[in-house]
């Protein structure tokens, strides 16, 4: 079976971060001692992580992960080239839809071909790895912004368009009332330069259960 396990890694800025944030915002001042040793997690291989989550789009996280159970077990070893042998009846037969095969193979076709810089990602800034991710098909802003934070780690991300911190955001720091994206930004200037660490803490405080991609 072929499934990558989820393993820790603490961001070596994330002590760092948390004092920083403790400092200057009164709302993670707060936040932060309530969840001890929980951390960033990621899964560790970029390919997978990305594959996740287009299997995961506009359905449940249990049958996301049903889903992606039964695609795991169809290939070896989950690589760009175990997934371009595939069968599409194979693929479809384990859940995935017409369009999330398509996306799928988009993807591995990207690896697979060179076209993704993945070992000039730690040199590249976050705005040019995202240009490279959204040109594989079923990949958007939101997707390309979880890949930088679960997967390379980069402190400073801040996610507009994810409802869990747009709700967080409303709860903690507006009682409720809802929020724009012009007051998820003046939030989030206090964060700077650690905006991924304040949007997880963000998202702890809606579910305390930490999301791994």
């Amino acid at each position: 079976m072929s499934k990558a396990a989820t393993v820790s890694v603490t961001p070596e800025y994330w002590a760092q971060a948390c004092a920083h944030l403790a400092r200057k915002d009164r709302v993670m001042k707060k936040l932060i001692p309530q969840f001890g040793d929980a951390i960033l997690e990621s899964r560790g291989d970029a390919f997978v992580t990305l594959a996740r989550s287009i299997v995961g789009q506009q359905i449940s996280v249990k049958a996301a992960q049903t889903v992606w159970d039964r695609f795991a077990v169809l290939s070896r070893k989950l690589t760009p080239a175990g997934v371009l042998k595939l069968k599409v009846d194979d693929m479809r037969a384990a859940g995935l839809s017409a369009r999330k095969v398509e996306y799928l193979v988009d993807l591995a076709l990207h690896f697979d071909s060179g076209a993704l810089h993945v070992k000039g990602w730690a040199d590249m800034d976050d705005e040019a790895i995202i240009a490279e991710l959204v040109a594989i098909r079923g990949i958007g802003r939101w997707t390309a912004e979880m890949f930088l934070m679960f997967h390379l780690m980069r402190p400073n991300v801040l996610p507009l368009d994810d409802i869990g911190l747009i709700n967080g955001i409303s709860r903690n720091y507006f009682s409720g009332e809802p929020v724009s994206r012009s007051d998820v930004r003046e939030v989030a200037q206090a964060w700077a330069p650690y905006c991924t660490v304040a949007t997880w803490y963000i998202w702890r405080s809606l579910d305390p259960l930490p999301v791994a991609y």
